[in-house]
């Protein structure tokens, strides 16, 4: 395997200039982030076609679970994507190399694995995601095709894509992962809908499935085409328990892997609470977090578009280059969000309709979509903290981050809050949360700035 064929690789770390290197990894990152949010919203738009809330509350109750697949894209993704560039950065290629193929073969042990154990606890899990007698047998048939059938192949696509993504080939990531996103569009309305297969909620879980499968055989052929150039390696004699490795990988990927369970707990909590209140809030609560994720993920592309970058200037030891960085990215990520919340705030109707035109739902997400946009102008900088956190190895601060997030701020918050003002109040504990974050990763880029050299002129690049 050849070690690099990175001329334009490292035209890209080195000398590109900032705006344009991050917008050439941003974009495609960006997209690749927005994947999952856009199955999602597929899912959501056909389903809700159907004007049944059961069918679309089904979607909404396996979010968690869902979510839950990205602790392992987080532990072997982005744990492996920050080793890799680091050890680009030191030219080191043997380590690339072994961090690759260590990811790739602890995601797919860990897909399987998470489908065993899903699928034999369904009975308790489906309780636990706060299905009733209503919902659960709808919940349970998406699930099927999801989670049963679909860990592995979720789980390989984003790993794959992250692990392109560290050499540079955003493009290719987004490819990737894109085809997939649009076959699923594609077969949502056919597996769904009454002329179609009148599948309902399995429809769409099925073409999840094929979905992520072609994704995953894209970036099979992409390793085979590439594989005398690339730097990934997924060969099985590459695959080693080298400790530098392990602990490099966990330490950073470990802490991701904590906070996004973490969401999923704040999000089981949430549906929890929702569903007291009946499918038609469910669906309601469901419809609002899939529009409010797609500037969420924008935002968290952003944070993680520029980790590739972050992690060779590091290593390598231009500091200037990526302090210039990390201050054009979250510039730009706080001007967007900021428009994004404004938006979202002044049309949640028309929004909220869109994907169901039914009254009842509609009067309930409205307000949840008000109490969302308060929290998002907040939320980048805690996004671009995080990811500056992985980038350079900082494993500790990122769990400290997902401590405070959830367990500190936003979980008391939501029991506070449902408490004081039943149902609605729900919406409104991200906003705390991120408020309180927002000012604390401020704070703490200051202080890494600091540590890497006292006033440098970090926008000359730029």
């Amino acid at each position: 395997m050849a070690k690099t064929n990175s001329a334009d690789k490292t035209e890209i770390f080195e000398n590109l200039p900032i705006p344009k290197a991050v917008a050439v990894l941003c974009i495609p990152t960006i997209i690749s982030s927005l994947v999952m949010v856009l199955y999602n919203l597929a899912d959501t738009y056909f389903v809700g076609m159907l004007n049944d809330p059961v069918q679309n509350a089904a979607v909404t109750l396996a979010g968690p679970v869902l979510l839950a697949f990205n602790a392992v894209n987080n532990l072997f993704g982005v744990g492996s994507t920050s080793m890799m560039s680091r050890a680009l950065g030191r030219k080191d290629y043997d380590t690339v190399h072994k961090s690759s193929a260590f990811g790739f073969y602890c995601a797919l042990i860990s897909g399987i694995v998470f489908s065993l154990a899903c699928t034999i606890g369904k009975t308790p899990l489906l309780s636990l995601l706060g299905a009733d007698s209503t919902t659960s047998e709808a919940t349970a048939a998406y699930m099927l095709w999801t989670v049963s059938c679909g860990s592995v192949p979720a789980i390989l696509n984003v790993v794959l894509a992250y692990m392109v993504r560290s050499e540079g080939a955003s493009l290719h990531a987004s490819i990737g992962t894109m085809s997939g996103c649009l076959l699923n569009i594609i077969l949502d309305p056919i597996l769904i809908l009454p002329w179609g297969f009148d599948m309902g909620a399995e429809g769409a879980g099925l073409a999840t499935f094929i979905s992520n499968c072609v994704a995953c055989a894209y970036f099979f052929v992409l390793l085979y085409v590439r594989r005398k150039t690339t730097c990934v390696c997924i060969r099985p004699d590459k695959f080693c328990l080298q400790g530098a490795i392990v602990l490099g990988i966990c330490g950073v990927g470990i802490p991701a892997a904590i906070q996004n369970l973490l969401n999923v707990t704040g999000m089981t909590i949430l549906n929890n609470f929702t569903s007291v209140f009946g499918e038609d809030a469910v669906a309601a609560m469901g419809i609002t977090q899939k529009i409010y994720m797609v500037p969420m993920y924008i935002s968290m592309g952003i944070s993680q578009g520029i980790m590739p970058l972050i992690s060779y200037n590091y290593a390598s030891g231009n500091h200037r280059r990526m302090k210039s960085t990390i201050v054009f990215a979250g510039g730009i990520s706080v001007g967007f969000i900021t428009t994004a919340a404004i938006s979202l705030f002044a049309g949640a109707d028309s929004v909220v309709r869109f994907f169901m035109d039914n009254a009842t739902v509609a009067g309930y997400g409205v307000q949840f979509m008000k109490g969302f946009c308060i929290g998002l102008p907040f939320l980048c900088m805690d996004f671009l903290a995080v990811g500056v956190f992985q980038a350079l190895g900082y494993g500790k601060n990122a769990l400290v981050f997902a401590i405070m997030r959830k367990i500190v701020l936003e979980i008391p918050a939501l029991y506070l809050l449902n408490y004081l003002f039943p149902l609605y109040g729900l919406a409104y504990a991200q906003a705390v949360a991120e408020f309180v974050l927002a000012i604390t990763a401020a704070v703490q880029l200051f202080l890494i700035f600091k540590r890497l050299g006292e006033k440098a002129d970090f926008i000359e690049d730029v």
